[in-house]
């Protein structure tokens, strides 16, 4: 379990102490309880409205549609960047004639 001490104004302290008393009791753990709840909904709220979620879910499935394997891509991609990139072309003359 974590802790956290916070700084609050008056005004707004009094008001959660009031609201996590009528909410849990008088009894231990109350204010723990009511802190984390409000936490809990300020964080998920704020997650909603961000979309702040796992960027790998977010591409999942993007690629579906292509019939072809990662490898497959992959050699495409490189013979694409291959034929206009100076320097690979200088290394594969330099291949071809040894």
């Amino acid at each position: 379990m974590g802790e956290m001490k916070i700084i609050l104004p008056d005004e707004i302290e009094h008001k959660f102490r009031r609201v996590a008393m009528k909410r849990f009791g008088y009894q231990k753990g109350a204010m723990s309880e009511a802190a984390t709840q409000a936490i809990t909904g300020w964080t998920d709220s704020y997650e909603e409205e961000t979309n702040e979620k796992n960027p790998v879910d977010s591409i999942f499935g993007l690629l579906k549609h292509v019939k072809k394997t990662s490898v497959q891509l992959q050699h495409e991609a490189w013979n694409f960047t291959r034929k206009d990139n100076l320097y690979a072309k200088k290394r594969i003359n330099k291949k071809n004639v040894n």
